[in-house]
């Protein structure tokens, strides 16, 4: 393992990239387990048919679309979902005003581990996906399927050539009744840490809510910080008897922030404080004085970042990390070779 030690964070030896192994069965238990895979795949394989395929193309209302949802959850033992949110008891959500919550016209900053990541989203908020990359400030709107999609797809420092960009608040501008989705780390992790943010919450508008979302599962094998494993996690989802999502909202956050002018050193420095630097795992996020000084924010900006991650670390009960997108990118090349 001594190869992948450039991959571990130097302040906290957290290493967001590896997969984390499932938790021993017992070969007695494997009839189980493939009994389960089988009765489970092709009923989960006809619903996601017909949601992405039908469905979602019919004008139907938000219910049936989010019952179909709900199937697609339940289906492979996501049976218990533990939520909470910040300085709300349990058993009193009901009391609790709406604020406490996301609702139309209101963001999402949620932590990205795995496909059931937007799934879950999906038929909670029924909201809008976006696709964030760490070299621009604008985002990529896109549907559910691409959204689970990039959660097993390799990750990519800058949006692909057709892709549209937009900023989120000509988004919240052009769908008012609709919550965002923004995914901030631009790739999925193991759930041990919380990578480096892109700048893209930073063009949200200053009166809108920005809600940062944890979600945890257990067992955590189900997570997808490595990708292209499509068998391999269809198997870990759909032969467990159980499985357990953990969500937790904290407290809205507003981008209060006065934005500074783009500029070709700003896309640069960006670029840096999110990892493309070659030393990036070398200090800590909070040790790295320096580069923050050079990241081409201003204070303002870079308190609204450092407030949602230190929401997400918080939430998760995890620590924030320096590794970003482009160590992931060669993590994976050498996991690649490895295999």
């Amino acid at each position: 393992m001594e190869k992948y030690s450039q991959f571990r964070d130097r302040g906290s030896g957290i290493a967001p990239f590896f997969p984390i192994p499932s938790p021993p069965t017992g070969f007695l238990f494997l009839p189980i387990h493939i009994f389960l895979f089988a009765i489970r795949v092709p009923p989960l394989l006809c619903m996601s048919i017909f949601y992405f395929v039908i469905l979602r193309w019919l004008p139907v209302g938000s219910l049936a679309k989010k019952a179909a949802l709900w199937c697609m959850i339940g289906i492979p033992g996501i049976w218990w979902i533990d939520l909470q949110i910040d300085r709300v008891k349990r058993g009193s959500l009901a009391k609790q005003n709406a604020h406490r919550l996301p609702s139309p016209g209101t963001i999402i900053a949620s932590s990205f581990t795995s496909p059931l990541d937007c799934l879950y989203l999906a038929a909670i908020f029924d909201p809008i996906f976006t696709a964030s990359y760490p070299t621009t400030r604008e985002v990529q709107r896109i549907s559910l399927f691409r959204a689970m999609q990039l959660a097993l797809l390799p990750p990519s420092l800058h949006p692909p050539p057709s892709a549209r960009l937009t900023t989120l608040s000509a988004l919240l501008a052009d769908n008012p009744s609709a919550i965002i989705v923004v995914l901030p780390e631009c790739t999925t992790t193991n759930g041990r840490g919380i990578l480096p943010f892109s700048l893209s919450l930073l063009s949200a508008p200053p009166s809108t809510k920005i809600f940062p979302v944890s979600l945890r599962y257990t067992p955590g094998d189900i997570t997808t910080p490595v990708p292209s494993e499509y068998l391999s996690w269809l198997w870990r989802l759909a032969s467990k008897p159980t499985h357990c999502i953990r969500v937790r909202i904290a407290e809205c956050v507003y981008n209060n922030a006065s934005p500074t002018t783009p500029s070709a050193a700003t896309t640069n420095s960006a670029a840096r404080r999110n990892g493309v630097h070659k030393g990036a795992y070398d200090t800590n996020f909070f040790d790295s004085t320096e580069a923050a000084a050079d990241d081409g924010l201003g204070g303002d900006e870079r308190h609204v970042l450092e407030r949602v991650g230190e929401d997400l670390a918080r939430l998760g009960r995890v620590k924030r990390v320096g590794l970003g997108v482009q160590e992931k990118i060669e993590f994976v090349k050498i996991w690649k070779k490895r295999r």
